[in-house]
């Protein structure tokens, strides 16, 4: 968060606290934060005697006991954790839990940092990669454009076609979900069909698993994508879940020498065979790069859009008088809600503990 949501919450009447130097990597200063309206605190006194604590990672919901957190937790991710969360007696919202409605748009963390993700991701491709992107008429000849496969078209996916069709490249995308076609038209990039997918329509945006038929076919047809993209970047998550493998060991070898993948679901295993979160893997002559948390290259937008997010939803739990109001009846309220006092109180979270399906994975999201 940054000063200008600090004023908009000092205005409202609230004491807010900033951790020192918690702003310079969004080049946000002390002064900054001051200037607000802000106090500027040690992390010690912060965890010790604000009620209310803002962040991003759990890395502190076990330092602090009865306080309320408001983050992007991956409860989903972290369930063997959960019960130590709950020890402490703290409420805990996740705002990677928030429903994907309209009216929790302006909330939505996951889709403004992937946004920034995927802006990034073609920005990194068209740096990395050893050729041109557009079309170059010259006096020593023409060199053809850079052809990318984009595996996903969510908002990251949507935001590369966008950014690569500008940089000048041909782009094919590819998408479980048939919705996507037409605003993958609509940015002048070539869909990819596979016919026969599971309905994703209540899934709130994100994908589903798939028939082992359909994932055959699928296969196929990523696999003749391939081999004539120099570019991929790919962003397939299905929420809670390891991320698909869509690209094979045997796909990548069929990719011309000094291709490049992008896979911006390293976090949750990755898109590839050969994928690391955070590291640069060669196979054969084609590079994977596994980044997942492509939005922090871009600190200072991100941090403005995350605190743009959090703020509106405070506007939820800070009643006019200023107190604290958790009304369990609002869904926004109820879907972030992990847990409240020392009960797990989110349906998803514990359904997934019942059945044990612990992923010890930390995604992205953003």
């Amino acid at each position: 968060m940054l000063a200008a949501e600090v004023a908009a919450l000092t205005k409202s009447g609230q004491v807010v606290w900033v951790e020192k130097d918690a702003g310079l990597r969004a080049f946000c200063v002390d002064e900054d934060y001051r200037a607000s309206g802000a106090e500027i605190r040690s992390r010690n006194e912060i965890l010790k005697e604000a009620d209310i604590l803002l962040g991003i990672h759990g890395d502190c919901l076990s330092a602090a006991k009865n306080k309320t957190f408001i983050g992007v937790y991956s409860p989903l991710y972290h369930l063997e954790e959960i019960d130590g969360w709950a020890q402490q007696g703290n409420t805990v919202f996740s705002l990677d839990l928030l429903p994907r409605t309209t009216r929790a748009q302006s909330m939505d963390v996951l889709s403004s940092q992937a946004s920034i993700a995927g802006y990034k991701a073609a920005l990194m491709a068209a740096c990395t990669y050893a050729r041109y992107f557009p079309m170059m008429m010259t006096a020593a000849g023409s060199i053809a454009p850079a052809k990318v496969l984009i595996i996903g078209a969510g908002v990251a996916g949507l935001q590369a076609v966008a950014t690569c069709r500008k940089l000048g490249s041909v782009v094919e995308v590819f998408d479980t979900r048939p919705a996507a076609k037409e605003e993958v038209l609509s940015l002048g990039a070539k869909f990819v069909e596979v016919e026969g997918a599971a309905d994703a329509s209540k899934a709130g945006g994100y994908a589903v698993d798939q028939s082992a038929e359909f994932k055959e076919r699928q296969k196929q047809r990523i696999a003749e994508s391939i081999k004539k993209a120099d570019i991929v970047i790919t962003t397939a998550q299905i929420f809670g879940k390891k991320a698909p493998v869509v690209i094979t060991k045997e796909m990548i070898t069929t990719m011309r020498a000094g291709s490049l993948i992008i896979d911006l679901a390293a976090a949750t295993g990755g898109n590839t065979e050969v994928t690391k979160d955070n590291a640069e893997v060669v196979a054969g002559n084609v590079t994977i790069i596994g980044n997942s948390n492509l939005a922090a290259a871009m600190p200072s937008d991100a941090s403005k859009l995350y605190g743009r997010n959090v703020l509106n939803f405070l506007k939820l739990l800070i009643s006019k008088d200023g107190s604290l109001e958790l009304n369990l009846a609002d869904d926004i309220i109820s879907s972030a809600c992990v847990i409240k006092g020392e009960e797990v109180i989110s349906p998803i979270v514990k359904k997934n503990m019942v059945h044990g399906n612990v992923t010890q994975l930390h995604p992205e999201q953003y």
